[in-house]
């Protein structure tokens, strides 16, 4: 099965990017997905479902530890594959 998921940190800070999005970028990026694209407003990631819930556990810990108040989060299966 393969996911897509999208999600966002809050409080947004348009002039710095803050600790919580920094540790959001840093955890997307180095788990092991197939598709990434991080953006100003929102993420999205998309792999087997075993490494998206994996992402999806760390960047709600890390960024909740990183200062992280609201995260909104939408997961899609999006085709079978891997398990």
């Amino acid at each position: 099965m393969r996911l897509r998921v999208e999600f966002t940190t809050e409080p947004f800070d348009l002039d710095e990017a803050p600790a919580h999005a920094v540790v959001a970028r840093e955890v997307i990026e180095a788990a092991e997905l197939d598709s990434v694209d991080v953006g100003p407003f929102g993420n999205t990631a998309e792999g087997g479902i075993d490494a998206v819930l994996t992402a999806v556990d760390a960047v709600l810990r890390r960024t909740l530890e990183a200062g992280a108040t609201r995260i909104s989060l939408q997961l899609n299966v999006v085709g079978e594959g891997d398990r």
